[in-house]
């Protein structure tokens, strides 16, 4: 078995670690709706995302004043699943609330 010096792992250390890519990000965001009740929002906001209900109702305030509100920042599949819940989730309860994601 051949023994590498120190120098040698450090050096391929570094080139393994330059050649590693972040994950691309992408934020979720609501969509207001004239149907969907705030309660469910904010319901969807603190099981979905996690958020507290203060921050929650902040949330579904922006979304209900704006037209829109960002839940959160995540990586694709993981903002594609919340997604998924979302509309999983309004369609159990009868609301058409939708959800989107966009590259941060």
């Amino acid at each position: 078995m051949e023994t590498i010096s120190i120098d040698e792992l450090n050096d391929i250390l570094e080139e393994t670690s330059e050649n590693i890519d972040e994950p691309s990000l992408y934020k979720v965001i609501l969509l207001n709706d004239d149907y969907t009740t705030m309660d469910f929002v904010v319901k969807i906001l603190e099981e979905v995302f996690h958020k507290s209900p203060a921050e929650a109702t902040g949330i579904m305030l922006l979304v209900h004043n704006k037209g829109f509100g960002v839940c959160g920042v995540y990586t694709k599949e993981i903002a594609e699943m919340k997604i998924n819940k979302v509309h999983s989730r309004a369609r159990e309860a009868g609301f058409p609330l939708k959800a989107i994601m966009e590259q941060a």
